[in-house]
């Protein structure tokens, strides 16, 4: 097991949230001076999309905009891009391919940075609305499975090929083997419960290496 990942596991070991209080990034205001460009947001973009697109780093991207609500993420609204002055030529751009979806379709209950009983949550956690199939957010190889994980139920983690990996929580069954090659929205599971709660929801992450993100910035 690679180091990145054991250091995934150690901060997922943490129930999926943790005893320290969350913090924000702090917000960073456009300095004066400052060389770049506005983009426009097109229906159906990220903010990780757009970060791709330019070759700029997610985490400066949301600061440099004060942007910590994903939900600001609106068609229409302008955001600067530090220190580029048009997109990456085509070939440096990632296909559409490589674009995230919803794993499971329902609404969000818990989200990420809230505080849920005395800890942090490291993701989101999605109640389904209807059918309880679970669905690769990503193609990958699946790296990690546990019947019981931390008392979060059965638990899969998929590694992608940037360095991002997706965990998956809070499953009742569990449809893939590790080391198997997983398609984005291929079923992979079904959504249960796991320790004291009883509550039937995914708890899904995004990491990039061992730091959580938050997947609102990934998802459409």
């Amino acid at each position: 097991m690679s180091k990145v990942l054991i250091m995934i596991l150690f901060g997922l070991g943490m129930a999926g949230c943790a005893s320290t209080p969350y913090v924000q990034p702090p917000a960073i205001k456009v300095p004066v001076g400052m060389v770049g460009t506005y983009h426009r947001i097109e229906k159906g973009q990220t903010l990780w999309k757009i970060s791709r697109i330019y070759g700029v780093d997610l985490e400066e991207l949301a600061q440099v905009n004060n942007i910590s609500d994903a939900t600001a993420i609106e068609t229409g609204r302008q955001i600067f891009i530090p220190n580029r002055f048009k997109p990456q030529p085509p070939s440096a751009k990632y296909s559409d391919s490589d674009d995230f979806i919803w794993p499971l379709t329902g609404r969000i209950t818990g989200s990420f940075g809230q505080t849920i009983n005395n800890m942090v949550n490291k993701g989101v956690n999605i109640q389904p609305y209807g059918s309880l199939d679970v669905v690769a957010s990503r193609s990958g190889k699946v790296v990690f499975l546990s019947r019981d994980f931390a008392g979060l139920g059965r638990t899969l983690i998929i590694e992608h090929d940037d360095g991002l990996f997706t965990v998956y929580a809070r499953n009742s069954e569990i449809f893939v083997k590790a080391g198997e090659i997983v398609q984005k929205g291929a079923v992979i599971a079904r959504a249960g419960s796991g320790g004291r709660d009883r509550n039937i929801y995914l708890h899904f992450e995004i990491r990039k290496g061992h730091i959580s993100q938050n997947p609102l910035f990934y998802l459409p």
